[in-house]
């Protein structure tokens, strides 16, 4: 493939001027930049991307470091992300940490030497927490609220409310039962999900059922067998999320419990798989699409100087489908 070098000497120019052209640095005589021009389109030069992020200090890239791509919320929220980057000129580098605070801060320091121009990450690691406090790139943390740490914007859903609106509409199906499978409290979406639903427990005189899942497939089975051994008089569950409540219709339906005839189930998300298993799920929808494209933003803003929002709550809302049946109140 053809170099710099090869296209200045078509262009009958100097290699700097071929780089003014390709760069917009600086002015550069019509005719000469014409030359240029035809030179690469008659050589199909194409630049290196890594020198030219070494040079300009600017990649446009932004790195998007998740802790689980195989949990559809994080591809979700990436994909979303990758639109926004792409119409604003940008490109993304996705990379899973698997909850390793060791893969994280090497993933941040890759993206750092790359001249990236923000990074947007999920992180459950007070480790990471640590490193972004010296992080020379703008850093975004989406569905997470860390303390201590100086970063550019916090972007997160409503979780206290969702946790609120679950518990309050199993009360309006009829539930009285009802157990929570709260999140990680060493997250802020498990603290603020189940505060919601201690909250309206305390308002309505209920007594608290609790049993912690992690956000996971497979933790949704192991809380559906705890579930049927500690509590089997319950008759809403409320899951740490979407795929944890898919797991626990299942487990729940081979236990011969019947949805949402004996047990009624919510989840959290609104992930895309939670409208297309059977029945669908309920669940309260977290705006995944308005977070990456939010967060991707808020990094664009900040490469060109434009004001944005450091702290962002978006509101959540829910779905009511086929898990849970309203008329079981009357």
């Amino acid at each position: 493939m053809a170099g710099i070098r090869e296209v200045a000497k078509i262009a009958g120019v100097s290699a700097a001027t071929v780089s003014r052209v390709m760069n917009g640095t600086a002015n550069v005589d019509e005719e000469k930049r014409r030359r240029v021009l035809d030179a690469i389109e008659q050589t199909g030069f194409r630049p290196n991307e890594l020198a030219r992020a070494l040079f300009k200090k600017s990649s446009r890239i932004m790195g998007v470091i998740v802790p689980n791509i195989e949990n559809p919320f994080f591809s979700e929220l990436a994909k979303a992300v990758e639109e926004a980057a792409y119409q604003a000129g940008y490109k993304i580098l996705l990379c899973n940490s698997d909850d390793d605070p060791e893969k994280e801060n090497m993933n941040i320091q890759m993206l750092v030497q790359m001249n990236a121009d923000g990074l947007i990450i999920t992180t459950n690691c007070d480790s990471t927490s640590r490193v972004l406090l010296d992080c020379p790139i703008p850093a975004v943390i989406v569905d997470r609220k860390l303390t201590q740490v100086a970063a550019t914007a916090f972007i997160e859903a409503d979780h206290y409310k969702g946790g609120r609106l679950a518990t309050e509409h199993l009360l309006a199906c009829g539930c009285r039962n009802i157990v929570c499978m709260r999140g990680p409290l060493s997250y802020s979406s498990g603290q603020q999900r189940y505060q919601g639903y201690q909250d309206v427990c305390a308002e309505h005189g209920m007594t608290e059922r609790c049993i912690d899942c992690e956000y996971s497939y497979e933790a949704g089975k192991t809380a559906a067998l705890e579930l049927l051994e500690y509590f089997p008089e319950a008759d809403g569950v409320i899951a740490s999320n979407d795929m944890a409540a898919i797991s626990v219709y299942k487990m729940l339906s081979k236990a011969g419990k019947r949805i949402p005839e004996d047990i009624q189930l919510v989840g959290f998300d609104d992930i895309k798989f939670s409208s297309l298993c059977t029945p669908e799920l309920t669940t309260i929808s977290q705006p995944i699409h308005d977070m990456g494209a939010l967060a991707a933003d808020i990094i664009i803003r900040h490469v060109e100087g434009k004001e944005y929002r450091k702290e962002n709550v978006l509101d959540v809302r829910l779905v009511e489908r086929e898990t849970t049946i309203r008329h079981m109140a009357e």
